[in-house]
């Protein structure tokens, strides 16, 4: 025999016999390369046809060999492709014959199990059934992908990637059918996932794209909430036995405002002081841990904002029990102080839960001009000059504690408290499906800003202290060094001038001020608090709050950078006025939009300049724009706020 057949890891071959020595031959490919094989390794011995048509012939024969026939036809043993090859073909088979066999067993390994060179086994029946299956399947997903691929290719949007569109643009599992389909339908078209799929109308705005994506990593349920808890109806009485605190408190918020945490309050003292309260909402003297409505809350960790809309920690009902509304008397957790004779320093201070009845909501977006330093500022007017508002005599109470705390801190900080940053407020108003926004901006030291401010560090850090003096842990902020940490010990924060400090202020809407305030709570009733030092859970909590308390502030800085590009849109804005940041970095100046001035000359932080605005695209969140020419430069004194401003934005950014 001057040709064989033999096993080349897996891969046959063909070709002609040169030398035989022992376990070895030499063999020359039809490619005219010459090997050397173990004699182990052939399968079959023949003279004709020639080598290089052996294959093809047995190729085309195998072809038309039915693999489940064959199964039939094959012993339930062991055997050797020429042993069936014999059987099949009723006779001695020929060397295309045998070759043909021995490729179709080969080709078909869900029938036949191989057991060595040209050595096979049936797959027993169960097996092969299920293999045969799975193939089904696999051809039918196949066909699946491909058809929702072509159908989206084609303008289509398939049911399946619509059910499953946020999730492909969030966290996409790239093993599921959807991604396939889509990973398909994105390369014939040539897009993003979020273009194709806001294109096939899978998000009827590009707005509803960045809320959707969002959702479904975060809230893959829903924003709605699904939880039954009789924590209220069982507070009730407890609620009811709080102490009246006889005060009338009134609050200090934006308009946009529903869950109102914050209340203050003024009363005279018989001998002529006076007596500031700090009043919050109390939802921990109904929320214990461990309750339904805690484990959704701290799953939650924070209320999310956006402009136009939010999502609650809590549920509306919780909220309305607790948010101090005008009108109503509402549990809260109070701290008072008691001011010298001047009104510039605390001489006393106590705590307690009780009820208050809160008598104004005010807002400070509506009352800023009515309000300023100017009306406040007993110096200037004199103590005597009357102030034309219902809390006009309170205000200017606290407007000198403002003062005299923020300039207490100040000395302890060392350096003056940034009075340039400015704030832009969104107001998004939706009429016959039509949504316009405004933004405002207003500085952030508006004298209304600055006493809620100043009043919730007091409370914060006089809080903190309270708990610092039991030795009950809490969560803690600190800052030292620059670096803001939180931790279950009190530090100093040395940007604020406070030897301590926590968040306890608004426990409707950030879950470890709620935390906190069930500390504060047990303290103040001299009962065992819900965390103890070194607890596992406390920590447990820190770490989660701050990873989602991230994400949340992530979000809401890209979909305020949203309406940023819808306002730009809206307004036809093309050319309009900019600060200079850093570097190429420059920020809008009626709105919050930072972006990058490629090409610009090197500009001075507070610069103001004017640019042309090309393009924007509200799916990635970008600004194309083009320097025109210089403005005027700012004031001097706003240039640093302005800088720390955009590194703010680039950190955003970056993160």
């Amino acid at each position: 025999m001057k040709h064989l057949l033999f096993d080349d890891n897996g891969d046959f071959k063909a070709g002609s016999v040169l030398s035989e020595a022992g376990a070895s031959l030499q063999v020359e490919l039809a490619s005219g390369k010459r090997v050397k094989i173990k004699s182990s390794h052939v399968l079959l011995r023949f003279d004709a046809p020639a080598a290089d048509a052996l294959l093809p012939a047995a190729r085309r024969l195998a072809d038309d060999i039915d693999a489940g026939f064959l199964w039939e036809c094959a012993p339930q043993h062991e055997f050797g492709f020429e042993q069936l090859a014999r059987d099949y073909f009723g006779h001695p088979p020929g060397p295309v014959e045998a070759a043909a066999l021995l490729l179709r067993l080969h080709g078909a390994p869900v029938h036949f199990h191989r057991k060595g060179r040209g050595r096979f086994r049936p797959a027993p029946p169960e097996t092969l059934q299920a293999a045969l299956a799975a193939i089904e399947r696999r051809r039918q997903q196949e066909e699946a992908i491909e058809a929702q691929a072509q159908a989206m290719a084609a303008g289509q949007l398939p049911p399946e990637i619509a059910a499953q569109a946020a999730q492909l643009v969030a966290r996409p599992d790239k093993a599921s059918l959807a991604w396939k389909a889509l990973e398909r339908a994105l390369a014939l078209t040539r897009q993003t996932p979020e273009r194709l799929l806001l294109a096939l109308g899978a998000f009827d705005s590009p707005r509803s794209l960045h809320v959707a994506r969002f959702a479904a990593e975060y809230f893959p349920h829903g924003f709605g909430f699904a939880v039954h808890d009789d924590a209220l109806v069982e507070a009730a009485p407890r609620l009811e036995a709080l102490p009246a605190a006889g005060v009338e408190a009134f609050s200090i918020d934006d308009s946009t405002t529903t869950e109102i945490d914050d209340c203050l309050s003024v009363q005279p003292l018989p001998d002529g002081r006076w007596r500031v309260g700090v009043h919050i909402a109390a939802p921990g003297l109904a929320i214990a841990p461990g309750r339904a409505l805690d484990a959704l809350a701290r799953e939650r960790m924070s209320t999310i904002y956006m402009p136009g809309d939010k999502v609650t920690m809590l549920p509306e009902a919780v909220i309305a029990a607790f948010s101090l509304d005008a009108g109503r008397e509402v549990p809260a957790l109070s701290l008072y102080v008691d001011l010298d004779a001047q009104g510039e320093r605390i001489v006393s201070r106590f705590s307690r839960a009780e009820r208050v009845r809160v008598v104004d909501n005010m807002r400070h977006d509506l009352l800023d001009g009515a309000l300023g330093e100017d009306a406040l500022d007993e110096e200037t007017l004199g103590s005597d000059a009357p102030l034309r508002h219902p809390r006009g005599e309170a205000l200017r109470v606290l407007w000198r504690l403002t003062q005299a705390l923020g300039a207490q801190r100040e000395r302890v900080r060392g350096k003056p408290e940034p009075r340039f940053r400015s704030d832009f407020s969104f107001y998004v108003e939706r009429a016959d499906g039509d949504e316009r926004v405004r933004i405002v901006q207003r500085r952030r030291d508006a004298p209304l800003d600055r006493i809620v401010a100043e009043m919730m560090i007091l409370a914060n850090s006089e809080w903190a202290l309270m708990l610092a003096d039991h030795r009950v842990p809490g969560v803690y902020r600190s800052q030292q060094a620059g670096r803001v940490k939180t931790g279950t010990h009190p530090l100093p924060h040395q940007g604020l001038g406070v030897p301590q400090y926590m968040w306890t202020t608004s426990p409707l809407r950030r879950y470890t001020d709620l935390v906190n305030q069930r500390q504060l709570l047990a303290v103040l009733a001299d009962e065992k608090p819900p965390f103890g030092q070194n607890d596992a859970e406390l920590f447990s909590i820190i770490s989660a709050f701050e990873a989602r308390y991230s994400a949340y502030l992530d979000f809401q800085h890209r979909m305020e950078r949203y309406w940023c590009l819808r306002w730009i849109e809206q307004e036809g804005l093309r050319r309009a006025e900019a600060v200079a940041v850093r570097d190429d970095l420059v920020r809008l100046a009626d709105a919050p939009l930072y972006f990058r001035l490629p090409g610009a000359p090197a500009l001075a932080p507070g610069r103001r300049i004017v640019v042309d605005l090309l393009a924007t695209d509200p799916v990635d969140l970008s600004l194309d724009a083009r320097f025109v020419e210089l403005g005027a430069a700012v004031e001097p004194d706003a240039v640093g706020e302005i800088v720390r401003d955009g590194e703010d934005a680039l950190a955003e950014q970056a993160a």
